[in-house]
């Protein structure tokens, strides 16, 4: 027996590769139609691992752990880069490469990707639409709804505020976070304050900002990336395409932290 045939015969095991491997199943015998499913699911990994870091994220700041909080930022930093970059990939199918084997996706479409409103929640969305799309009951559905019935990213920053000893006010500690969370002076001014007079608190600002920013960037790709391949069309999964995402482009989720640059 090849004493390295064990090593990676473990190899493939642990990382379920048997299964990985076998999970493109293209409905076309056109050659860019893996290429297309190849990039998605990596996108889905790459949302799999962003969601366990957010909830980290958030268990690291409602201990006011300050060190736990930068490092898991920076992670989930790094992943929104890499999320980013197979669109590189993608932008290389022309438009007629994917008229070839559209019509095979049925209704399939990037827009229902549960674990992307997952994360849209978790960051503070709270949008009753984004679950019309799917069945009652169902555990896509459930996720994101459990997702809008926690406190957000931004509720947990807060919290972690006040174990700072920063004055966030009670009403916003306590709030209904089934709510979306509105702009406040009140806390723009006390996040101005903390820009001055802690520097640790801050990089965890300026940390959520660029995880935001990250977030408008990833945006910006795909709606580019469709409106290149597609052009003006719908999108296979009934939305308006495009167009609909182009409404989506400079939505905050820390709308605050935003504001309060400004006041600096």
């Amino acid at each position: 027996m090849n004493p390295d045939s064990a090593d990676t015969s473990e190899y493939a095991s642990y990382l379920a590769l048997e299964e990985i491997l076998a999970a493109q199943r293209p409905r076309s015998e056109e050659h860019d139609e893996v290429l297309f499913i190849v990039v998605h699911q990596v996108h889905e990994l790459w949302f799999k691992q962003l969601l366990h870091e957010l909830a980290d994220l958030q268990r690291q700041l409602e201990r006011g752990a300050t060190a736990g909080s930068l490092q898991t930022l920076r992670r989930s930093l790094r992943i929104l880069k890499v999320v980013v970059s197979p669109i590189d990939v993608l932008d290389t199918l022309t438009p007629r490469q994917f008229a070839g084997f559209r019509a095979k996706l049925g209704n399939g479409s990037g827009f229902q990707s549960a674990q992307f409103r997952e994360i849209e929640a978790v960051l503070g969305r709270r949008d009753t639409r984004t679950i019309d799309q799917y069945p009652a009951g169902c555990a896509e559905r459930n996720r994101i709804e459990a997702a809008m019935m926690r406190p957000s990213v931004f509720d947990s920053f807060l919290g972690y505020l006040a174990k700072r000893g920063f004055p966030v006010p009670a009403g916003y500690l306590h709030r209904d976070v089934t709510e979306q969370h509105e702009p406040s002076r009140q806390l723009q001014l006390m996040l101005l304050d903390v820009y001055q007079v802690d520097d640790e608190v801050a990089q965890i600002c300026d940390l959520l900002v660029e995880l935001d920013q990250a977030m408008q960037e990833w945006r910006f790709r795909h709606v580019s990336m469709v409106a290149r391949i597609i052009g003006g069309k719908p999108g296979t999964g009934g939305s308006t395409g495009a167009s609909y995402l182009r409404t989506t482009l400079f939505r905050q989720s820390f709308p605050d932290l935003w504001a309060a640059r400004s006041l600096i």
